[in-house]
């Protein structure tokens, strides 16, 4: 398939070709919008049609329950309406919108909006909130709530904003593709920055606040409509050692229901209203035209009622890269009857979709499951409130004051602040003192590239918004000496070696800002390894060489492990932090936290993954079983452990109680104190997991069962009642989820128990017993 260069990417739906036309025709949203690459436009009107002779179609009834709406504006469209509304899932001149059905008083709807974190792909200004993969180093599930709140509030507003010019281009609609919650398998993938981590449990929790939040809480109405994704065992490669498109994850059974399942059920008893299958086959079907996956699990097991979207061109691929069908109408066959509700086309003038009468005609469709198919698509946009009276919907009356709001900038700074995990604090190097030091240098492809700290599908931003790390040391050390040494940024391979002593030498302090960014990890383009790229890890040694006895602090910005081993190990750099990609407040956020200035200001982000201490721990990309990855399966010491993350406090945790037997199927209930024996005011992430005494049982040898990012004062106290549910205590076997009979362990700390790479805190322990067996239901 030939396509355009922004289509290549293939990135479920983020193209950057849209509304110039229509916003230089028609003003703009907001005094503040970015008119930057406004190089093309698609632009669709509403129907002129007075709406007030459509209003005794039953579908426009309010008083009728939602089923019966749906079923008779389903009744009403023909067969070659419904194989346009399928067709179109909205990428591009021709992906989309799906267009309106005149005679019905039906308005076009695009269905391609992406909101990871903050309204992602339109030209027009959007809050830049932190990263996918620093929201899940939060371990918070208000931060998580609340960034999806602020997203989908501006999502809606420009969408209000959008429906009253005329404008249903790409990524003007109220459906968003986002939250992405595949597991972090690899550190290489390269849209590991997109995801919640490692852990299924601390995925599960985050999507279902994220969906709760962007989706808002009116009984009758939503915001937005999420959208979990890629569905599913979907996890790299993107280009290393072969194509996405074409790649097959053969996975056990075992592992793609303990592993690669759960955190997708948690978005859907979230109540999400889609799902998006992925590019991949799942042993040996593609996803998108995988019946056990999409149908006996998704619908029969889960009891989904929403709609599934291919990612874009995940369709065509089911022919083209997986050969899996050698025509339209199979294809078109295929997915449908397998589960696929919509077609996101790699733009395509005519998607495998409009093959669907021909289907039909062949029968290899039946007219009923087709009916069937398109219910999900305009059940969502009635509860969006497309067919009800405009002054009902709440969320109708959002306006672009929301864009920028004071209120959404404070939510991304804080939101920073809270990500940043500190790896290395040695000699309590930090916080920092102003008048400490005197004589401070600041160098680092990372140290003023705004556009990369953001991270891929970052929100178009108004960069008036944006701050960087260079600002925060200037606000600290005014006279702080900074240079650019990696003429290409991050990929650094354009290094001035020469440049570096005359920045670092007669230093003090110098902090180092190094990192991947989009230009060496994103969609599309996987690491070949873990090492810091191009010559960046020999900018810090050289600068080590350089600077005499000057402290060294080290600033990472990248989604995935680095290969930092050295730099742990070395006396000379005294404290290095994660900071992923914390986009426009990262200057603010880093001020903040450095200086432990104001609310949330020490330290508390945990690391969502491990990162590995050798190379050799990491097993081949292309193998999907879980044996040797995650916290849950590797068996060696890594560099740094899955929740790690050191505090400018300590804390302290005692009292731990708990029943010691319990009947199968039931939680546990436990009690623990956590005291904060420090002198700064601090927040700790209590965490609580679970392992089986039985090592013959196929389980993870660990599994968190409990997180909570507590907020406490200096010498005091907080006790804290929790349950650990019985789910947590299940395991596949046998084709069942099964709770057996038997010990359990149990830990309760700020830390994994046993870790060779400890924080100064204890972690509690102790057993329980289960006293019978029981299979649950699926």
């Amino acid at each position: 398939m030939i396509k355009s260069t922004m289509l290549s990417r293939l990135p479920c739906g983020i193209h950057v070709l849209i509304l110039t036309i229509a916003l230089l025709s028609h003003g703009s949203t907001s005094s503040k919008l970015d008119r930057r690459s406004q190089s093309h436009t698609i632009r669709h009107m509403n129907i002129d049609e007075d709406q007030a002779q459509f209003t005794d179609f039953p579908f426009r009834d309010t008083s009728l329950p939602w089923s019966e709406r749906v079923d008779d504006l389903v009744s009403r469209l023909t067969l070659e309406e419904i194989q346009v509304q399928m067709s179109r899932g909205g990428a591009g001149d021709f992906g989309g919108p799906a267009p309106p059905i005149p005679r019905l008083g039906i308005g076009a709807y695009n269905w391609d909006t992406e909101c990871l974190r903050g309204d992602v792909g339109a030209v027009e200004n959007a809050t830049g909130f932190p990263q996918a993969i620093g929201l899940a180093a939060t371990f918070s599930q208000d931060i998580l709530y609340n960034v999806a709140k602020a997203t989908g509030q501006e999502v809606r507003a420009k969408y209000n904003d959008f429906v009253k010019r005329g404008i249903f281009a790409t990524h003007t609609s109220a459906s968003c593709f986002s939250p992405v919650i595949n597991i972090l398998r690899d550190p290489r993938w390269g849209r590991n920055q997109e995801t919640y981590g490692e852990d299924p449990f601390l995925a599960g929790i985050l999507v279902e606040n994220f969906v709760t939040g962007i989706q808002g809480d009116n009984a009758r109405f939503i915001m937005t409509s999420a959208g979990c994704k890629h569905f599913d065992v979907h996890g790299g490669p993107e280009n290393i050692p072969v194509s996405r498109f074409s790649f097959d994850a053969i996975v056990s059974d075992t592992d793609w229901r303990m592993t690669f399942l759960p955190a997708f059920k948690k978005c859907i008893e979230a109540g999400t209203y889609s799902v998006m299958c992925s590019y991949n086959s799942v042993n040996g079907v593609p996803a998108c035209a995988n019946k056990k996956l999409l149908t006996d699990i998704l619908r029969t097991e889960w009891n989904f009622k929403g709609y599934v979207v291919s990612d874009q061109g995940a369709i065509e691929n089911v022919i083209w890269q997986h050969k899996y069908c050698n025509n339209s109408v199979d294809a078109v066959a295929a997915c449908v009857n397998a589960g696929t509700n919509l077609e996101l086309s790699g733009n395509l003038p005519t998607p495998v979709y409009m093959s669907m009468m021909d289907a039909i005609q062949q029968g290899k469709l039946s007219e009923d499951l087709v009916r069937e198919r398109v219910k999900p698509l305009f059940y969502t946009r009635m509860r969006l409130g497309e067919f009800d009276p405009v002054q009902d919907n709440p969320y109708a009356q959002l306006g672009i004051d929301q864009i920028e709001s004071a209120e959404h900038q404070q939510v991304a700074v804080t939101a920073a602040m809270k990500s940043f995990v500190l790896l290395k604090n040695q000699g309590d190097i930090l916080p920092l003192k102003k008048g400490e030091f005197s004589k401070v240098a600041i160098i680092g492809p990372m140290s003023d590239d705004v556009a990369q700290v953001m991270g891929d599908y970052a929100p178009r931003q108004d960069r008036s918004f944006s701050t960087a790390p260079l600002d925060a040391v200037r606000a600290l050390y005014p006279n702080a000496k900074h240079g650019q040494v990696c003429n290409d940024s991050t990929p650094c391979t354009q290094y001035n070696k020469a440049a570096v002593p005359a920045i670092v030498k007669d230093t003090e302090l110098v902090f180092v800002a190094l990192g991947t960014g989009q230009a060496v990890e994103m969609e599309g383009k996987d690491r070949p390894d873990v090492e810091l790229a191009g010559h960046q890890k020999e900018l810090l040694l050289d600068v080590l060489d350089n600077s005499g006895d000057a402290k060294i602090i080290l600033l990472l910005f990248s989604a995935s492990p680095l290969n930092i081993t050295f730099a742990d190990q070395s006396d000379r750099v005294v404290a290095i932090m994660e900071c992923f990609f914390p986009a426009q407040s990262t200057g603010k956020a880093l001020y903040n936290v450095l200086t432990n200035t104001g609310p949330y200001s020490s330290p508390a982000g945990r690391l969502p993954n491990t990162w590995p201490l050798y190379s050799t721990q990491i097993p081949p990309m292309v193998n999907y079983s879980m044996e040797g990855r995650t916290y849950r399966y590797f068996r060696g010491d890594p560099l740094y452990p899955f929740g790690y993350g050191l505090s400018y406090t300590q804390f302290n945790f005692s009292n731990l109680m708990y029943n010691t037997t319990i009947k199968a199927g039931e939680s546990l209930s436990v009690q623990v104190d956590t005291t904060n024996v420090g002198d700064v005011d601090g927040e700790e992430v209590l965490q609580c997991y679970i392992s089986w005494n039985d090592k013959s049982l196929p389980v993870p040898q660990l599994q968190l069962a409990y997180f909570d990012r507590i907020l406490i004062a200096s010498k005091q106290t907080i006790s804290r009642s929790l349950s650990i549910s019985s789910e947590s205590m299940a395991f596949w076997q046998d084709g069942k989820w099964v709770i057996k009979a038997g010990g359990m362990s149990l830990f309760c700390g700020g830390q994994q128990p046993n870790q060779k790479k400890q924080v100064p805190s204890n972690v509690l322990s102790g057993t329980f017993t289960i006293t019978d067996s029981i299979t649950l239901e699926k």
